[in-house]
């Protein structure tokens, strides 16, 4: 079959076919798995109390996930191409879902002389320890997932595609921030254990079902999807083939070291920090800040559901974004326009103190704005790297900026113990969003319409 002569309709009724397979499936897999890495927001209500947490170990240990990220990124993804992404991705689900839940033990594990010589309590070392091998378990998902995209769906229909998969960060904190706060409040003392105990133990272990699942429901690619026709399989790879050989025109990149020596990689990796910084620092603290603008410190329910309503609409915004990025072919200008959102919403915070409305309304602003720029920001890499190279980029990419994770939140925790304010933390956060947004709009074109 010639796929230059294949009608419109076909065309579309084969990737509607595709993402209808895939893209629920994979929402599925990030919820769970975002669930896993932000619930210590919740937790941190409860817990900290409990374990004699200061602001700044948990701002500390909520961040430190992210080096034990930054530093199995890129082996990860580079793994998942050569080994597929079937077992690769069941593999990091597994082993994530199984060290979230390991979190319930935080407070009854002895670790003697090597806690004293990091200067921590038994507690706070164990609490470091496992937040790094959870990044350490997940590194790889995230843009292996990105990657696993680009073997499906070429660059014209990605942006739409990223955007509802990421969706899942929405809504992991749409539906997870009131059953976290169901379980702390309702859980607590059941079996003697805390709340929080429960809410690792309950949140971890859909993580490794799914991850089993993954192993059944995944194929590696088009060429063994036997849910596809052979002519819809000839499409598909036709499509991505196509896609490939275009991306000549815009000194595409194929090996790994071609990423690496791309200065479009390193600006991107700069400009995902900026954003980052900001998104997590939110995200691991939002419960905290949401709590203080008047909610009882019991009510962790309450809180769950004020929870959902910058996180509610931050799903369809991003949504929006990316549908529109896709039907004009501009990606720059969207990603720079939603990190300007992000930062109108932090100065808003660093602005209104303990307002209700309009700190909630800042929170809103924030979350829409990282949320559209991310959900756009992947089709910049993936116009101009192919190959190992988009392999190692994407993974490259993702974790220098999630370097970002671990600086914003201990940056609140730090200026928040000793300034008893966020203040000073979100005008330095709004200015990373600004730099970000900068760098965007100065870069060369990459994207083809």
């Amino acid at each position: 079959m010639a796929i230059q002569s294949v009608s419109r309709e076909f065309e579309e009724a084969t990737f509607k076919k595709v993402a209808g397979r895939l893209i629920p499936f994979l929402f599925i897999c990030y919820i769970v798995a975002f669930l896993d890495r932000v619930n210590v927001g919740f937790a941190k209500l409860q817990m900290a109390p409990d374990l004699k947490f200061s602001d700044t170990v948990y701002g500390f240990g909520a961040g430190i996930f992210f080096i034990g990220y930054f530093i199995f990124e890129v082996p990860s993804n580079v793994i998942l191409e050569k080994v597929g992404a079937r077992i690769w991705i069941a593999r990091i689900m597994v082993t994530w879902g199984l060290i979230s839940s390991a979190f319930m033990f935080t407070n009854s594990i002895a670790w003697g002389s090597i806690a004293v010589a990091f200067n921590c309590t038994d507690a706070e070392f164990t609490f470091y320890f496992l937040r790094f091998l959870l990044g350490v378990s997940e590194a790889g998902f995230f843009p292996g997932v990105i990657l696993y995209m680009t073997y499906w769906f070429p660059s014209s229909r990605r942006a739409k595609m990223t955007a509802l998969f990421m969706t899942a960060i929405a809504i992991a904190n749409v539906v997870g921030s009131p059953v976290s706060g169901a379980i702390m409040q309702y859980m607590d003392g059941a079996n003697g254990w805390r709340g929080w105990q429960w809410l690792f133990l309950l949140e971890g272990i859909p993580s490794v079902i799914i991850g089993v699942l993954v192993l059944i429901l995944l194929d590696d690619g088009p060429a063994k999807a036997k849910w596809l026709t052979p002519e819809e399989r000839e499409l598909v790879a036709g499509r991505i083939r196509e896609d490939n050989e275009a991306k000549q025109g815009s000194g595409n990149s194929h090996n790994m070291m071609d990423a690496f020596k791309d200065v479009r990689v390193w600006a991107l990796a700069v400009v995902y920090f900026c954003g980052v910084v900001g998104f997590y620092a939110v995200n691991f603290w939002m419960p905290t800040l949401i709590q203080e603008l008047g909610v009882d410190k019991t009510d962790f329910l309450k809180v769950g559901l004020l929870s959902m309503i910058p996180w509610g609409v931050a799903a369809v915004v991003m949504v929006v974004v990316g549908s529109h990025s896709d039907r004009t072919g501009e990606r720059r200008w969207h990603v720079a326009g939603s990190m300007l959102v992000a930062a109108v919403g932090m100065l808003m915070l660093a602005l209104v103190g303990k307002d209700p409305i309009l700190g909630m309304l800042g929170l809103t602003l924030i979350t829409s704005g990282i949320l559209s720029y991310v959900a756009t920001f992947w089709s910049l890499p993936t116009a101009f790297l192919s190959g190992t190279a988009a392999a190692a980029g994407i993974a490259w990419i993702n974790s220098v900026g999630n370097l970002g994770g671990h600086f914003g939140p201990d940056m609140i925790g730090r200026i928040r113990q000793a300034t008893n304010s966020t203040e000073a933390a979100f005008y330095a956060l709004a200015a990373l969003a600004l730099l970000g947004a900068i760098i965007t709009i100065m870069m060369p074109k990459a994207e083809k319409r």
